[in-house]
């Protein structure tokens, strides 16, 4: 019964276009049944799978992925780059993270950093924060006037549609953690002097605004999940329920794209013949 659910995972937790969502619907400490075991066997598949997957998006070189990761502070976008995509070719791979504007990057619309990111033709290209934040981080902090941000929902899906026709599949996840549970995520990094670089005292005001927040992904999940760039919302209170989930929806994706290996530019028996010649 928790395999079959397994394998419809990739549906439990996609956000139907029109969709109103309600965050407080979602629960962030949802396995569907599953067990850690279960579901770090299953990552050890999926991350196999999507490495022979992109092998051949790489050869094939028509189409691209793009991976959109949105969460709250410490709810695990670096760790999901990490196991999720271990078994990729790093060539094939690229890892984006978006911070703060330059004053370059400000002075034009605020696509214009994204769109220069997106992946090439055979490329997985994962965003760490994205075109997102310009819906999120502006509101909820007044760093713009609602009736600009407002008019960027419309933005964002005509990107998304125009990249989708051009090639590229796009796969949104938003990470969905519990304020409890990023509490202990966050002390945890506090007394680990590995992780403790992370932290800076920002984290503490954003997670004063957490209904805030909340609001606005809400807005920007419900106007921004298409079928041609759904949202995701995967649970992510355990971290093994999380890997596994995402690492379902990307090999859904790829194994959906079905990319092909070229054709040979020359037969085998070609070859051969001319490296006895050459020897």
């Amino acid at each position: 019964m928790c395999y079959r659910v397994a394998m419809d995972v990739t549906k439990q937790f996609r956000v139907k276009p029109g969709e109103r969502v309600r965050l407080s619907d979602w629960d962030p400490g949802e396995t569907l049944g599953m067990d850690r075991e279960e579901c770090e066997r299953r990552l050890a598949e999926n991350t196999e799978a999507i490495g022979r997957l992109q092998h051949r998006l790489y050869a094939e070189h028509k189409r691209s992925v793009l991976v959109v990761l949105q969460a709250m502070d410490a709810a695990g976008k670096d760790s999901t780059v990490r196991h999720v995509l271990r078994d990729v070719n790093p060539q094939g791979v690229l890892v984006t993270s978006f911070k703060r504007p330059t004053s370059n990057e400000l002075a034009h619309d605020f696509l214009w950093r994204i769109h220069r990111r997106t992946p090439r033709r055979g490329h997985i290209r994962v965003f760490n924060r994205s075109h997102y934040e310009d819906v999120l981080v502006v509101r909820v902090e007044s760093l713009v006037p609602k009736e600009v941000w407002s008019r960027r929902y419309d933005a964002i899906n005509d990107f998304e549609r125009n990249l989708c026709e051009s090639g590229t599949e796009i796969v949104k996840i938003y990470l969905n953690i519990s304020p409890e549970r990023q509490r202990e995520k966050l002390v945890r990094r506090l007394t680990d002097p590995d992780r403790a670089w992370k932290f800076e005292p920002a984290d503490f005001e954003t997670r004063k605004k957490w209904a805030h927040y909340m609001e606005a992904y809400e807005d920007a999940i419900s106007r921004c999940s298409t079928d041609n760039a759904p949202w995701f919302i995967v649970p992510t209170n355990r971290k093994w329920f999380r890997l596994f989930t995402i690492s379902q929806i990307l090999r859904d994706t790829l194994e959906r794209m079905d990319p092909q290996l070229p054709p040979l530019k020359i037969e085998p028996e070609a070859a051969m013949r001319l490296l006895d010649g050459i020897d």
